[in-house]
């Protein structure tokens, strides 16, 4: 094997487990590293790239979608300078950039994703229902339907590279606020105690949203209300006190599709005490419901 192409929740995991473990086996034949499904934050990218790629491995930081049909933004491997945590920029024949909602383009500083000109592999439509398509992918902003909107939120730096954000829908306002969760989820996982977490948005009678984060902690760490206060505290010192966690969880395992992403839509149905949805695509439907019982008694 010389490429290995995986998602950021299976490289945190393997934090997790101990850097022992790959330093076990020869990784000499890799020669390329790759990233997708969800951001990766620059501690798991450092790791990445130490651990697994021996620090003389690109890495290939790539957003898509299926609906795009190939990789659209990512770094050219040996060429493109990269940056931990960013997907860097546009592949050739892919035209993207950062909008407002009025559809100005934003040069530097966050926004909406959107690809404004057709590209040799895209989605032509849904199959039987065109109005879905055109409703789905090309109405986001009136007046313009020559824009596709991916649905996702993004910033650029300086330098013109893009630094996804997650999906739209992934944004909390909190007393006024708009929080990205993966901001939250990169200053949790920065903290040492920390492998994995997973932060959504809970309904709060006076913030409008609370933020609640399930966290799996790293061997050789406790799980305990002096821990869940420090990391409430850290995420304050590294983005301010509007995005202290309400609650943070503590578990062994998070919901996943077989494909290592994980599910948050079923981590909001749990913090808000909803019915569970769709569970059919995990890989262990029964992690959801330990969380839930795990959750519930943590509330009373």
């Amino acid at each position: 094997m010389t490429i290995l192409y995986t998602a950021p929740t299976a490289i945190r995991a393997f934090m997790k487990w101990g850097d022992q473990w790959p330093a076990k086996h020869d990784l000499s034949r890799l020669r390329l590293l790759g990233s997708v499904g969800e951001p990766i934050n620059p501690e798991a990218w450092m790791w990445y790239r130490e651990h697994i790629g021996g620090n003389r491995c690109p890495i290939v930081d790539t957003w898509w979608q299926t609906e795009t049909g190939a990789i659209a933004i990512s770094p050219l491997p040996g060429i493109t300078s990269t940056t931990p945590g960013s997907a860097t920029q546009a592949m050739p024949g892919f035209s993207v950039t950062l909008l407002d909602t009025n559809a100005n383009e934003i040069t530097v500083g966050g926004g909406l994703l959107a690809i404004t000109k057709p590209w040799p592999s895209m989605l032509r439509t849904i199959w039987g229902d065109d109005a879905r398509y055109v409703e789905t992918y090309f109405s986001k902003w009136p007046g313009r339907p020559d824009i596709y909107f991916p649905g996702d939120g993004a910033k650029r730096d300086e330098n013109g590279n893009f630094w996804i954000l997650g999906r739209v829908d992934d944004v909390l306002n909190v007393a006024g606020h708009r929080i990205g969760t993966m901001e939250v989820e990169s200053a949790l996982v920065e903290h040492p105690a920390v492998a994995e977490a997973a932060v959504v948005g809970k309904a709060h009678e006076l913030k409008g949203q609370a933020i609640a984060a399930f966290v799996t902690l790293r061997e050789g760490f406790t799980q305990s209300s002096a821990m869940r206060d420090e990391l409430r505290e850290f995420v304050a010192q590294k983005i301010g006190a509007i995005a202290r966690p309400d609650d943070i969880l503590f578990s062994a395992d998070l919901p996943k599709t077989r494909s290592g992403k994980i599910m948050r839509r079923l981590l909001r149905d749990i913090a808000e005490g909803r019915a569970l949805g769709d569970t059919t695509t995990l890989a262990d439907p029964n992690v959801v419901s330990a969380l839930k019982e795990m959750y519930e008694a943590q509330e009373s």
